[in-house]
């Protein structure tokens, strides 16, 4: 790709400053539309050192209004960014609709390096442009000489030299195979959701008029597509679940029980290994991920409970969550997931999750179909990047059946300290308990992975599955720590 480019192309037109200006409007025109659409933008600029990103990070933003963009400068990752999994402090970073971010350098450092493979890069940004993001990509290629002529330059310039550093003078030495080693990325990354422009920025006013040009056309085609959908969508009507049953929840024996002697020896022992445990995994810098659903009244809060009741409190997180806020819905669905994910050392205890895409916003409809079937894969990728991170992804269903649900129900309504617990929208649920128990079946099929397999847990017994749950999450952590 970069050896066919004409690094010589200069802004020669006589009407560059008649371009320029029309350009400036056309960008705040379009800024502003974006937002009124809920448009969420992310420009991602790499490219050679001393290629000028900064510089053209300055002249694109000069006619956007400031309000709605923000800058990040990506290059160096703080300590606290090494104790996540690598992609998390970039997704936290992403646009809610109607907002610009800007990247000076992004997640393709880490292909550079080889922390992440292209492949994932990919996935990493198919789930924000199926989403309905704009990704826009610029790669600025400046040739060996004119590398060293702005290096030298930025040295001899006292309030610049600091910028300069022994890491950029060994890339310029070792142009040539740094080339082939981003044309190799540029050529694997280069998607048509998520296109590569390659900026000849050599002339300075030619590569911003490069820039902007680029921006107003993909923001412009996009304000196009999204004004044509908005005025052909169709009225919709809720669409009952398909059928589909894969039988996961049909077979799993509910009877089984434990006496509360056994219950308590047990219990005693297992939390006695999870407080050492828990220990060690802080030691070994070790991040822990438990993932809870289930049916309402299923036993979540008492399996959290006994886990927790062994360890320190200030290495774990219970993380419950609800129906997303106005903040929460203007971004991808996953983000605000990846702010509670833990970093090294300390364990989050999600009280509800991620699957929610799949299960409640697909039976209510609060998803579209393409949008909740999309979501397997997004899931699956999303995990088998926090296990390559060294994330311990642990996952539960408590099932319960029907009647034992209702028995529940019942238990807390006539019980004052615990009516909180019950609501109105617990008894509607119970009237699609056939349509979340295809969606279920569905998601762990799907879902159930080598790298987070889904444990499914026999919970009309709360003392045999507050048990069950321990014994897994102690086995597991026994096992990646060498703990016997």
């Amino acid at each position: 790709m970069l050896d066919k480019i004409d690094m010589k192309k200069e802004a020669a037109w006589d009407n560059y400053a008649e371009r320029m200006a029309h350009l400036e409007i056309r960008m705040g025109e379009l800024q502003r539309r974006s937002r009124e659409l809920g448009i969420p933008v992310m420009i991602v600029f790499e490219g050679f050192e001393a290629s000028g990103k900064g510089t053209m990070i300055n002249k694109m933003i000069q006619p956007l209004d400031p309000r709605g963009f923000r800058v990040y400068t990506m290059e160096k990752e703080t300590e606290e960014d090494r104790m996540h999994p690598y992609f998390w402090r970039y997704f936290i970073k992403t646009p809610p609709k109607g907002r610009i971010h800007i990247f000076d350098r992004s997640w393709y450092q880490g292909v550079e390096k080889g922390v992440v493979s292209p492949e994932e890069v990919r996935q990493f940004e198919r789930q924000f442009t199926d989403d309905g993001m704009v990704v826009i990509k610029f790669f600025l290629a400046i040739t060996k000489k004119e590398q060293k002529k702005r290096l030298e330059a930025l040295e001899k310039d006292s309030s610049t030299k600091w910028r300069v550093s022994e890491s950029d003078w060994k890339k310029n030495k070792n142009y040539d195979k740094c080339l082939e080693r981003c044309d190799a990325m540029l050529i694997q990354t280069d998607v048509s959701n998520a296109p590569w422009t390659v900026v000849e920025a050599m002339d300075k006013r030619y590569a911003i008029c490069k820039i902007m040009t680029t921006v107003v056309n993909r923001l412009a085609e996009a304000v196009a597509e999204r004004e044509d959908v908005l005025e052909k969508r169709p009225s919709v009507e809720a669409e009952g679940v398909e059928d589909l049953r894969n039988g996961v929840l049909q077979d799993i024996d509910l009877t089984k029980e434990l006496s509360p002697e056994e219950y308590k020896k047990r219990k005693k022992d297992l939390q006695k290994r999870m407080g050492r445990l828990h220990n060690e995994m802080y030691l070994k810098r070790v991040p822990v991920i438990l993932a809870f659903e289930g049916w309402d009244a299923g036993g979540k809060g008492g399996a959290i409970k006994r886990i927790t009741q062994s360890i320190d409190p200030r290495g774990y997180e219970v993380v419950p969550i609800a129906s997303p806020n106005d903040i929460e819905k203007a971004h991808h669905y996953l983000w605000r997931f990846w702010d509670k994910f833990p970093k090294d050392g300390h364990m989050a205890i999600f009280d509800r999750t991620w699957y929610g895409r799949v299960l409640v916003e697909r039976v209510e409809n609060f998803a579209s179909e393409e949008e909740w079937k999309r979501a397997y894969s997004e899931i699956n990728n999303m995990e088998a990047h926090l296990v390559k991170s060294g994330a311990i992804v642990l996952k539960f269903w408590m099932h319960i059946d029907k009647d034992e649900q209702k028995k529940r129900f019942q238990q807390r309504q006539d019980t004052p300290e615990k009516q909180w617990k019950i609501t109105g929208e617990d008894w509607r649920n119970r009237e699609k308990w056939e349509a979340y128990e295809k969606a279920v079946d569905e998601m762990v099929v799907r879902t159930s992975t080598k790298e987070a397999p889904w444990h499914i847990i026999e919970a009309n017994s709360k003392l045999y599955a507050r048990i069950k749950v321990l014994e897994i999450v102690v086995a597991a952590l026994e096992e990646r720590l060498g703990v016997k």
